[in-house]
């Protein structure tokens, strides 16, 4: 039996144009094509769906994601195959100590003619493509970090006062080892807030990892084909602005978000334990991601369990604990845990 609430989100979308809001039958599709590239993935990298589906509603919400976790858990494996899937060009920079930002954006050289004309051309940098992967992020210098700041949030980069626009989609995929391994440089918060989401990569269990060692030891591996193509990664794209949003769903948004904000208003548990909290960025993120969601599962509008699923990869990057809560063990999952288990249906 359908719910009075789905009934009158069928109404709803039924009697706009297309260009306000998708029918029932474009999410069905999209539903449809977005499980298929679900199984392909699936075919490649094992034992990860939760880290595969965030990365994917990352990339539906038109964002950027990081990706943390300990070498060896197949996150330069995912990317490769996201793009081959997705039918996205593809670039990948290994980023060291000694990486420029030149060498992430490109880098004017000096020609000359054979008139004898001196000229200046524009050689572009690995930036330029569909999907970024930018592996071991944290191991280069902050200013190599920040040049990807520009690309991230306004999807073009500037040399010598020239705007070059980035192709469409443009996302960046950053991998991340844990910060207290040795040779790491802490992300810029200005930098981090530039991602939609944190994705922690954790160890696969004992089945997927008996998998693994099945399928990558042996003569041949499995290689992934095209499902999706760019065009439809856009489409995608605009069916969830398109995805009606509740209001129950808004306020509980709006409620996580501001709780998690240290201030006079704030409780004491979050005053205690948090330096500093999300910015508004957080609540479009985080907005963006249970609409991603819904789509992603084939439904007509995302749900309270939307927000508490996505809660942790939007915030957790976007909110730090001081040093009081560190010495006393807190973490910041068991406080976003506390805040999103306050979110009732």
């Amino acid at each position: 039996m359908v719910s009075p609430l789905a009934m009158d989100i069928l109404r709803v979308m039924e009697t706009k144009t297309d260009t306000e809001s998708a029918t029932p039958s474009d999410i069905e599709a999209a539903g449809t094509k977005l499980k298929a590239a679900r199984d392909e993935i699936a075919r490649v990298v094992f034992g990860q769906s939760m880290v595969v589906d965030e990365t994917l509603i990352t990339l539906l919400a038109g964002g950027h994601a990081l990706l943390v976790g300990v070498p060896g858990l197949a996150k330069t494996r995912l990317v490769e195959t996201l793009g081959t899937v997705l039918g996205l060009s593809e670039k990948r920079i290994q980023f060291t100590p000694d990486l420029m930002p030149a060498d992430i954006v490109g880098s004017e050289v000096l020609e000359e003619s054979d008139a004898g004309k001196r000229s200046f051309r524009f050689i572009k940098g690995p930036v330029f493509c569909q999907l970024l992967m930018a592996d071991e992020i944290n191991r280069a210098s902050p200013r190599t970090q920040s040049a990807l700041l520009q690309a991230m949030q306004e999807s073009h980069v500037t040399v010598a006062g020239q705007r070059y626009d980035l192709p469409h989609p443009f996302h960046v995929l950053a991998t991340q080892n844990p910060i207290e391994q040795e040779g790491t440089y802490p992300l810029p918060e200005a930098q981090l807030d530039r991602f939609l989401m944190q994705i922690n990569v954790d160890y696969p269990d004992r089945d997927a990892e008996r998998q693994i060692l099945l399928e990558t030891t042996g003569a041949e591996e499995y290689r992934p084909s095209e499902v999706l193509n760019a065009g439809d990664l856009e489409r995608f794209q605009r069916l969830v602005r398109q995805l009606p949003v509740g209001e129950k769903v808004v306020d509980a948004i709006l409620s996580l978000v501001r709780a998690a904000r240290p201030g006079s208003d704030a409780e004491d548990f979050i005053r205690d334990s948090i330096s500093w909290g999300p910015g508004p960025r957080a609540s479009q993120a985080l907005t963006l991601g249970v609409r991603a969601r819904a789509l992603l599962d084939g439904r007509l509008a995302p749900s309270l369990e939307d927000v508490r699923a996505l809660a942790a990869p939007v915030l957790r990057h976007r909110m730090a604990l001081n040093f009081a809560a560190r010495a006393d063990g807190q973490t910041l999952a068991e406080v976003i845990g506390r805040l999103s288990s306050r979110i009732d249906d």
